[in-house]
């Protein structure tokens, strides 16, 4: 199994591709069939294939197949990851501008006093 940082790094990628974003949005609403998921974009059967395959390696997408169907699902705990991350980045972000603008209000402060 992957470390957390490397599958992070692939839902990132997986998630960086604006195909790979759409199924994803499909496979939202519920889990579809690769013929589904192929026939919004004018791209080939292979080429959907290899978003696939990416967004399974990144953990983001689950597939199985019955007879001749491959039936993809969404995988959320992958988003949950991703989501995290980045909302901890948020956070630090955020506390590191609140921090920015007391030094500036000091500052300003200090020049209204002269």
């Amino acid at each position: 199994m992957l470390n957390e940082s490397a599958r992070l790094d692939l839902a990132f990628q997986a998630l960086a591709d604006p195909t790979r974003r759409g199924m994803l949005a499909r496979l939202s609403r519920a889990p579809a069939s690769v013929s589904e998921l192929a026939a919004p974009y004018r791209i080939s059967l292979p080429a959907v294939m290899q978003h696939l395959q990416l967004l399974e390696a990144s953990g983001l997408v689950r597939s199985e197949k019955k007879g001749r169907v491959r039936t993809c699902r969404l995988e959320p705990k992958a988003l949950a990851a991703a989501e995290t991350w980045i909302a901890e980045q948020r956070a630090l972000w955020e506390g590191r501008l609140d921090r920015l603008e007391d030094y500036l209000e000091t500052l300003k402060a200090k020049e209204s006093e002269r």
